[in-house]
């Protein structure tokens, strides 16, 4: 047994293959004794990993790069060597603004074009009326839900920074800043998007794997100091993860990790809401209307676990467009080392796959190419990133 390991965690159905690595005893196999704290904000986490408070982390994928590059805060490179989620985001906004979106919408309510040229004209319609610009709540502003919800905007021509209020919030108090009015819209993981439409203040008006094909969302974090000197203690948490995974994948053991997420210590949400997002089914508008998707959030399935490096390349490339960082062969060398595919397939004792999953896609714009983020970005007429 080694030294007991603690491993910070934020409230999301995205960290349960960690949870459920530790709860049903899939650590302790590995011979690893580890304590899981739950946190509730994400610098909480960052900061308690990189000074060593932790020893891993449930970790927002953009955050271990951010990290990495010294963005936001001191630099501390991370090691990523396992993916606990892809996709598992949803876009979930008031019933006034949803009704506001019907009414201008030209085309498919799902489909994500169609939405954002809704939402362009909602926000002239309020600046001509001089109403105060929409809020729209995000989890950090290096994540995926900043970029998400930018690369939706912006496909229409709305500029997140000019035209809307993106604010910061932990996603636990998501609902309640919905509920109380504070925004007009969020977008967070599950389970606070079924939650807000169970309370009927919210409905979901996309799961990000609409606008995203497969985005890299959480990671495994490890400082890279720290992984470099214990190899052994980071494959056998790596296979402890994978076991995690496998076991909510299997449609048997669904209710009993849905059981095992929902204690209060964990999650602390009905067991229930979170069975509803490990399945992709999901309540989307408080009527009850129904929607189900397989790509909703993947866990283990599909190659879901291993990182891959072109991930890391289109987050770094999204920092880049937003102003966040520069454009620089090292940056995208640095970015892309954070996810550690070599640690993984070490850890699990299997060759590379020769034909990794699709990486990227998105419902608008040019393929994205790890090797021509700057032809990428140039496709875009709205950026904050300067050539």
């Amino acid at each position: 047994m080694t030294a007991p390991l603690r491993i910070g965690f934020i409230p999301l159905v995205d960290a349960a293959a960690l949870i459920v690595a530790v709860d049903k005893g899939f650590a302790a196999a590995e011979g690893l004794e580890v304590e899981l704290v739950r946190e509730v904000s994400w610098s909480n986490v960052r900061d308690k990993l990189n000074i060593g408070l932790f020893d891993a982390a449930h970790l927002l994928a953009p955050v271990a790069i951010a990290s990495s590059l010294g963005l936001g805060h001191v630099k501390v490179p991370i090691a990523a060597p396992f993916n606990l989620g892809i996709n598992g985001n949803a876009i979930t906004v008031s019933p006034t603004l949803y009704a506001a979106l019907m009414e201008e919408i030209d085309g498919d309510r799902f489909d994500p074009l169609a939405t954002a040229k809704a939402l362009a004209k909602v926000v002239a319609k309020r600046r001509k009326a001089g109403a105060e610009p929409l809020t729209f709540g995000m989890t950090f502003p290096f994540s995926t839900h900043n970029y998400q919800l930018r690369f939706w905007m912006a496909a229409a021509g709305v500029d997140p920074d000019e035209d809307v209020r993106l604010v910061v919030l932990p996603p636990p108090y998501m609902v309640e800043s919905l509920k109380s009015g504070h925004v007009d819209a969020f977008c967070v993981g599950a389970p606070w998007n079924s939650v807000a439409v169970d309370l009927g203040i919210g409905h979901i008006l996309h799961f990000v794997s609409d606008i995203l094909v497969r985005a890299a969302e959480k990671v495994l974090a490890l400082r890279q100091v720290w992984a470099d000197k214990n190899p052994d203690v980071v494959a056998a948490l790596v296979r402890a993860a994978v076991k995690g995974a496998e076991f909510i994948e299997q449609s048997a053991n669904l209710a009993e990790a849905a059981q095992i997420l929902a204690q209060p210590e964990r999650i602390g949400v009905d067991a229930e809401v979170i069975q509803r997002t490990l399945t992709g089914r999901l309540k989307i508008s408080p009527d009850g209307t129904l929607r189900e998707s397989g790509r909703y959030l993947l866990v283990g399935r599909e190659g879901a676990g291993r990182p891959e490096p072109v991930q890391a390349a289109w987050l770094y490339a999204q920092m880049v467009r937003w102003g966040q960082t520069a454009l620089t062969p090292d940056g995208v060398k640095t970015a892309m080392a954070v996810f550690r595919p070599d640690l993984y397939d070490a850890a699990v004792g299997r060759e590379p796959p020769a034909d990794a999953p699709a990486a990227f896609g998105a419902f608008t714009g040019p393929a994205f190419d790890a090797d021509n983020i700057r032809g990428h970005l140039e496709a875009f007429e709205v950026g904050r990133w300067k050539a």
